[in-house]
């Protein structure tokens, strides 16, 4: 039998069906389709010379195999999965998880070895200082930490680790400390890796030349995804699938280049919002994840030239049907300035059916006895619908069921489709210069060495002068 494959539908998009002020014409899909089939070949070209290893992770056979016999060891001693980790060693995790995982454990299931998982993607004090509460010695005994950075100079996951690392040490002794934490970072160099090196703490690769926000394919992603049973093969295979789709020359036949174009041709003609609307729950955290891959791939001040172009579209996300009741609103009345994304599920691992309508309000009949899965995707319908009423420009990813399989599809999809909005745009999507100042501040005002004429520049910009307090 065939695998799922999830679909691209963009006839909302078109002109024929929202108008000639706000759809792409015939002649326009033309034009985007001589523009964008030279960097297809472009950027498969840019993998063959290696340029972009993040596209060969799903035929890396060995980080699979790797991670498969450290989560052998590890799994049956573990009642809690904590990562340590931020930004691109978090979002794709977190997204794994509420994708893959049911919204709750089932009660009967006694014989499951899946642990809890935390992750810890802040150093928010009153969130961390919760979490070591709930951490007592006997909870502590059964938690496996993983601690994620490349480098291990972030110094939000390095004041995570330093005091997990203290705590472990301090209550259970170094022993103990050394087969509860896997450390997932650079393969020869580095803070986190020598530390690692030193204490004896089993580790995992960051893949050279993979950025944070194409890791989740790494272990990065994979290690937590199966401790946590998540069927890591299946969501490699499902990237295997979709990266013969998104090679493809044929750019009619090529999901990425459809999506990089639409989203390329309406940011330069008045809708720089992009919109991730997922009708699954189980897809909110990966709009989260897209919300990181969009934002620091195409947000560039320079161009490939050197160029100023201060570009990028600025992506939103949104819950159907949640958001329906809160933001819906301003879609269709606000400005026309938003390109939207529906996620869309066919078929549910658990749809109920709705009971019937009590006597005295008759008037709800009319949901009685349907499945939850039919009101909800009318209800997308429904959106759908209206915005189109409004001339709003929306397009829908539909999955005919959510599996490890079609996630890794959904991945791999949105990972190629900014590699070619990148080149539309003609900026490098694997760079994130602008994130860099932010983090030489904060180590400057911890009173990190040799920081401190930079530290004394930003406090006379940040302190807080009462002139201006109200």
């Amino acid at each position: 039998m065939a695998k799922s494959q999830i679909k691209v539908d963009y006839k909302n998009v078109i002109s024929d069906v929202i108008g000639g002020k706000h759809g792409i014409s015939p002649s326009q899909f033309r034009a985007l389709d001589k523009k964008i089939k030279p960097l297809i070949s472009q950027i498969n070209k840019e993998r063959k010379a290696g340029k972009t290893p993040f596209r060969n992770l799903p035929y890396n056979k060995q980080i699979s195999r790797r991670v498969n016999a450290l989560v052998k060891i590890l799994r049956d001693e573990c009642d809690d999965l904590v990562v340590l980790g931020i930004g691109g060693s978090a979002l794709g995790n977190i997204a794994l998880d509420t994708a893959l995982r049911p919204y709750l454990p089932d009660p009967d299931d006694k014989q499951s070895k899946k642990p809890n998982l935390f992750v810890l993607d802040n150093v928010d004090p009153a969130q961390f200082g919760s979490f070591l509460q709930y951490m007592t010695r006997k909870r502590l005994k059964r938690t496996i930490f993983n601690v994620i950075s490349k480098s291990g100079r972030t110094s939000e996951t390095a004041a995570q680790f330093m005091i997990i690392r203290d705590m472990l040490i301090r209550t259970l002794g170094m022993e103990r400390y050394q087969k509860q934490v896997v450390a997932t970072t650079d393969a020869k160099a580095g803070t986190l890796r020598t530390i690692a090196d030193t204490d004896g703490l089993e580790t995992l690769e960051v893949p050279d030349g993979v950025g944070g926000r194409f890791s989740v394919l790494s272990a990065v992603g994979l290690f937590s995804a199966a401790m946590c049973g998540i069927k890591i093969n299946q969501l490699l295979a499902g990237a295997r699938d979709m990266d013969k789709r998104v090679s493809r020359s044929n750019v009619k036949a090529n999901p990425a280049a459809i999506l990089a174009a639409i989203n390329t041709y309406y940011y330069q003609h008045g809708k720089p919002i992009s919109v991730m609307m997922p009708y699954s729950y189980a897809l909110k955290d990966m709009a989260d994840w897209y919300r990181q891959l969009w934002a620091e791939s195409l947000g560039k001040k320079l161009d490939l030239t050197d160029r100023e172009v201060w570009t990028g579209p600025t992506p939103v996300k949104a819950l159907g049907a949640t958001d329906q009741h809160s933001q819906v609103q301003l879609y269709r009345e606000g400005p026309n300035d938003k390109l939207f994304t529906f996620l869309q599920v066919n078929m549910f691992e658990k749809d109920p059916v709705i009971g019937p309508a009590p006597d005295c309000a008759p008037e709800l009949s009319f949901l009685a006895g349907k499945r939850m899965s039919t009101l909800f995707n009318d209800e997308k319908k429904a959106t759908e619908y209206a915005l189109l009423e409004s001339q709003r420009p929306n397009l829908t990813i539909l999955f005919d069921r959510l599996n490890a399989y079609t996630i890794g599809q959904f991945i791999y999809l949105y990972e190629v489709t900014t590699s070619l909005t990148g080149a539309l745009l003609s900026i490098n999507p694997y760079d994130q210069p602008a994130v860099e100042l932010g983090k030489e501040a904060t180590f400057a005002l911890m009173g990190k060495e040799g920081y401190d004429n930079f530290a004394r520049e930003i406090r006379s910009k940040s302190e807080i002068n009462k002139d201006y307090l109200v």
